[in-house]
C-alpha cells in the first residue's frame, strides 16, 4: 500500500513513533496486528508497472521461443533476455552457501536467478556470483532496454513485431506513469 510520512516523534525512552497516512483501508489489518510485533519497511513509492508493457514483453518471449528450432519455453527466452541486458548484483559467496542462496533468490520469480561466474582469486572456496533481478523491479529505462533487446532479436529472426515503434514508445511511457 502507499501513503505519506506525516510525523516522527521521539519518546523519552529513545523509541520513535512514525505516523503514516495511508491511501487504502487498513482497519482490518490494524485490528489483526494491533499490539503484535510486526515487520516494517518504508521506502519511496515506485511507479507501478504497465500491464501492457509486461504483456508485450511476454508476447515477444513467446513469439521468439515458438520460432526457434526446437521451440523453447517463453520463460527460457525471458531468462536469456534478463541475462543479456538485465539488472544484476555481483558478489562473492562461500561455495557451500550457493545452493541455499540460489533456492531463496530464485523463489522470487522467473527472472530471478543466480549465476556462478568464477572462482575468487586468493579466496579458497569462494565463488563470484551474479544475482539477476526479475523485470517486476525494473525502472522504465530498464524495461525499455529489455523490450528493445527482445524486439531486436525478433527483427534479426525476421519475425513480425506486433507493435509499431510509436506504439511501443507509448506503451513504455505508460509504464512510467502508472
Amino acid at each position: 500500500m502507499t501513503g505519506k510520512l506525516r510525523d516522527l516523534t521521539v519518546n523519552r525512552d529513545g523509541t520513535q513513533n512514525v505516523t503514516v497516512t495511508v491511501t487504502s483501508d487498513f482497519t482490518k489489518t490494524y485490528d489483526e496486528l494491533k499490539g503484535k510485533e510486526v515487520s516494517v519497511e518504508i521506502r519511496k513509492a515506485a511507479k507501478g508497472r504497465s500491464k501492457d508493457a509486461n504483456a508485450f514483453m511476454w508476447a515477444m518471449c513467446s513469439l521468439i521461443g515458438r520460432s526457434l528450432k526446437p521451440p523453447v519455453e517463453k520463460e527460457e527466452v525471458y531468462r536469456h533476455a534478463i541475462k543479456a541486458v538485465g539488472v544484476y548484483t555481483q558478489t562473492q559467496l562461500l561455495m557451500w552457501h550457493i545452493p541455499t542462496v540460489k533456492q531463496r533468490w530464485e523463489s522470487h520469480g522467473t527472472g530471478w536467478f543466480l549465476e556462478v561466474v568464477d572462482d575468487v582469486p586468493g579466496l579458497v572456496g569462494h565463488k563470484t556470483i551474479n544475482l539477476y533481478y526479475g523485470s517486476s523491479t525494473y525502472t522504465v529505462d530498464e524495461m525499455r532496454l529489455l523490450i528493445d533487446w527482445l524486439v531486436d532479436q525478433a527483427e534479426q529472426m525476421e519475425l513480425p513485431i506486433p507493435l509499431s515503434k510509436k506504439e511501443e514508445e507509448e506503451m513504455l511511457e505508460r509504464w512510467g506513469k502508472r
